[in-house]
């Protein structure tokens, strides 16, 4: 194992002295200690991605350098690095993609439990993909978590200039048209549509929110929400006829269309839809698994509609006796 040692700019002479003898990397050679050990003749490697097991890592104790979310990016270096994790070596972006989508999904499901421990361990392995990410950018030279830290930072300074600088902004909306004015100048002022940034492969309900969000932040909107219950019913008919015609292309656009109505709706009604049927889902298999529960051993394919009607009614209730089923 690695043994972390943390040192202030200024190490006293017994600290220096413990570190005799010992193999010693150092996680920042601009702090005072990485000075103070070479003047003691000792010889501080860089950290990179090579630190052997046995060695020691001296971390600085007083710099913004310091502190646990530093302590993480040199720990992944180490398991990036030679004698490192196997598994962690092979890991790529692409590789990568699906976790990070997992990780995001398992905040949510901590969030929804109310459980402070289930959600600090699920934002840090949250936290964990991006570092990731950046530290096998930086094994094969392109850039590092200090890299994209420094950046985020000056994004948020300089897209909240209410904040950090004298602009005035009263209310969100007033926040989200500084924030698109000062993205297209950081473009160089260049035309760019208001969809531009929304992601290609953001999940599709959620690209829907956003699609509407932000086109009806340009003025593309219903003039009340009655115009949009008229519009999905206007949809309805017309998928109707488009499966009177049996026409599969059809159906397809006007199933589309449908379902980007009812994201307006939810829209309209303050709802976010991809929220809203991740709140259904759970509570659609809640009730399907205590049906299961409740069916005395029988496969709900079995059942008649009325035992289903039955069975779904006393989960919806949470009723603990099981309802009697036909013979």
């Amino acid at each position: 194992m690695i043994e972390i040692v943390r040192l202030a700019e200024n190490p006293t002479p017994m600290e220096i002295d413990a570190l005799r003898g010992r193999e010693v990397y150092h996680g920042d050679i601009l702090h005072g200690s990485h000075a103070a050990l070479r003047l003691a003749g000792l010889t501080p490697h860089p950290t990179g991605t090579s630190i052997p097991d046995g060695a020691i890592l001296v971390l600085p104790s007083d710099s913004p350098r310091g502190g646990p979310f530093y302590d993480t990016v040199q720990i992944m270096n180490r398991l990036l690095g030679p004698g490192g994790c196997p598994w962690d070596q092979a890991q790529t972006h692409e590789t990568l993609k699906r976790c990070l989508l997992e990780e995001a999904y398992e905040v949510l499901d901590a969030i929804d439990s109310g459980d402070d421990e289930q959600l600090i361990e699920e934002l840090g392995d949250l936290i964990l993909q991006p570092i990731m990410h950046a530290q096998i950018a930086n094994r094969d030279g392109r850039f590092d978590s200090d890299v994209v830290v420094r950046r985020l930072i000056d994004k948020l300074v300089r897209r909240h200039p209410h904040v950090f600088g004298d602009e005035v902004a009263e209310d969100e909306e007033a926040v989200l048209r500084n924030w698109e004015r000062i993205k297209r100048t950081e473009k160089g002022g260049a035309p760019r549509s208001i969809l531009a940034g929304v992601p290609q492969g953001m999940a599709s309900l959620l690209r829907a929110y956003e699609v509407s969000k932000r086109a009806a932040r340009s003025g593309f909107e219903w003039p009340d929400f009655e115009s949009v219950w008229a519009k999905l019913r206007e949809e309805e008919t017309e998928l109707r006829e488009a499966l009177a015609a049996h026409d599969p292309a059809a159906i397809e656009s006007e199933v589309g269309d449908l379902l980007f109505t009812a994201v307006n709706i939810a829209r309209w009604a303050g709802v976010e839809p991809e929220e809203a049927l991740r709140k259904m889902l759970g509570r659609f298999t809640t009730r399907f698994m205590a049906m299961e529960r409740q069916a005395d051993g029988r496969s709900l394919s079995e059942l008649t509609p009325s035992e289903w009607d039955e069975l779904w009614e006393a989960a919806k209730r949470g009723e603990v006796h099981q309802p009697a089923l036909e013979t």
